[in-house]
């Protein structure tokens, strides 16, 4: 299993997993919208998963370079009159579109942002935007001149786990959050040739790091302001520049610390890709969540309790487009989307220049 790339692990694992998708209230929308999906990297279930809930809503088109990962989504029925394409030039000349759902490399996906927002389409883009700190700027001043919308795939903000400690931090239980950890450990697995090289790959950082660093500072309700960091590759060769060890310190508004442990050493027996956890502790308790107990909170004057009753999950490709074209708001602000990006690029920067980075 391990000998195949992600990409084509995930693109083989949606068909099936597509048609069982939805279960949430359909979304209508005031027009037919035509989606383009340009790559097959990353979280594309974000995409492709809310599908049966937009009903207004229809993905045209897929591109990718991976011949065997467009054979393995082509299969499902529900994409039965999507047309596929090699080349993302190839499909934006020829297909008429919407919106571009981009999910390609990242050493690459800049580009193909700027080229899109070019075009005045509306983006939905992996993350992070950019590998470096001039394409994220080419990227918000074409922004500012193309008037169309961008959003970004932070899919974890919208996972019931991380809706309930926002909502008890929110609900004063905690107090004020005056230190954070989290942490991020994935199987190395073997990867595909992008992720080998720095220059494609951008680094861990902005790369899984960046979920964490939106975690932390919306469910918190904090700012960052000071980052230092340290980066690594130990062992595991075959992850070329692949840094397979990470620590970023950061302070907070308040005075407070934030610490984002990261780690690809997580034994390929475990029965999980990643081992995610968030531990949120405040001036009147303790909210944290880590798969093996879920969420659980520590306040004054309560016993200690397992949270049962999750918020719903909800999707941020069908609440962009709700937003878009309904006028809704975005719980994902376009604000927050170049603060994170900002922050990740800094906190690489710190490890590369080991030096304290001002955010």
């Amino acid at each position: 299993m391990n000998s195949l790339s992600r990409r084509s692990l995930v693109a083989a694992g949606m068909a099936p997993a597509l048609v069982r998708a939805g279960g949430g209230p359909a979304v209508r929308l005031p027009k037919k919208v035509r989606v383009g999906l340009l790559g097959l990297d990353g979280h594309i279930s974000e995409i492709l998963s809310p599908l049966p809930q937009l009903p207004d809503v229809e993905l045209v088109a897929v591109s990718d370079p991976d011949a065997a990962a467009r054979a393995h989504l082509a299969r499902n029925p529900l994409l039965a009159r999507t047309r596929f394409y090699s080349s993302h030039r190839e499909l934006l000349d020829r297909e008429q579109i919407d919106i571009a759902a981009i999910c390609n490399t990242n050493g690459e996906r800049a580009a193909l942002i700027l080229d899109c927002l070019a075009r005045k389409l509306h983006v939905v883009a992996e993350k992070p935007l950019a590998i470096e700190r001039a394409g994220l700027e080419k990227i918000k001043q074409r922004k500012n001149e193309s008037g169309v919308r961008l959003s970004m795939l932070l899919p974890m903000r919208f996972d019931p786990m991380y809706l309930a400690l926002k909502e008890i931090v929110d609900s004063g239980e905690i107090g004020e959050v005056a230190l954070i950890d989290a942490q991020k450990s994935y199987k190395g697995g073997s990867r595909a040739p992008w992720y080998t090289k720095h220059s494609t790959y951008g680094g861990t950082i902005p790369w899984i790091g960046i979920h964490m660093v939106d975690l932390m500072r919306w469910t918190s309700g904090r700012e960052f302001t000071d980052a230092m960091s340290f980066q690594t590759h130990i062992a595991y060769p075959e992850l070329g520049d692949m840094e397979n060890v990470t620590a970023t310190l950061f302070r907070m508004d308040n005075g407070g610390a934030a610490t984002l442990h990261m780690d690809y050493l997580r034994p390929e027996s475990c029965p999980t890709h990643g081992d995610d956890r968030l531990r949120l502790a405040g001036t009147k308790g303790i909210a944290e969540y880590m798969a093996a107990t879920g969420v659980t909170v520590l306040s004054a004057g309560r016993k200690p309790r397992v949270v049962e009753q999750l918020p719903a999950r909800r999707w941020l490709f069908a609440e962009f487009l709700d937003s878009v074209y309904s006028g809704k708001p975005e719980s994902l602000t376009l604000a927050d989307i170049y603060r994170v990006n900002d922050i990740v690029l800094s906190a690489r920067e710190a490890a590369e220049k080991r030096q304290i980075m001002h955010l």
